[in-house]
């Protein structure tokens, strides 16, 4: 898989916990359902949120802030009011994957190495949380935010 081009299916374990924030307008930016944000140091410290896609390079300093609730859109150098609202921790949000295996992988720190796709490894990857189980070819992962990105 890749990176996202089209709202991903999401599942929700419990109760879900969102909190809105303003997102960053340095570039042009749009983002579908089940896109990782983080506040990029490098780029903002303002504050404001960024989408995760492969391209962008995660520091060690970088923090994971959540999982869109819904896609959207903003505009180079508009002005910053519009928000997203991001699924956070305590939040067991499931991801379509096949990455992960019930039992054998449960408790795994889980990254997200583009995306779209749920993975293991943490060189300049996002950290997202820790796998709680595996159902129905969905990967269901127990949100940690916010989160820095120190393997990254």
């Amino acid at each position: 898989m890749a990176d996202l081009t089209k709202d991903a299916p999401l599942r929700v374990l419990g109760l879900e916990y969102t909190e809105k924030w303003t997102v960053d307008t340095a570039a042009a930016r749009t983002w579908y359902r089940g896109q990782p944000f983080i506040v990029d140091q490098d780029v903002d410290a303002t504050g404001n949120v960024v989408q995760y896609v492969d391209s962008v390079v995660v520091a060690s300093t970088d923090v994971f802030m959540g999982i869109a609730k819904h896609g959207g859109s903003v505009l180079i150098s508009g002005a910053e009011t519009t928000e997203v609202e991001l699924l956070v921790e305590p939040s067991i949000v499931g991801f379509k994957s096949a990455v992960f295996t019930d039992g054998a992988d449960l408790g795994k720190t889980v990254y997200m190495s583009d995306s779209g796709v749920l993975s293991v490894t943490a060189a300049d990857n996002p950290q997202i949380g820790k796998l709680h189980s595996v159902k129905d070819g969905y990967a269901f992962v127990a949100l940690i935010t916010p989160q820095i990105c120190t393997g990254a």
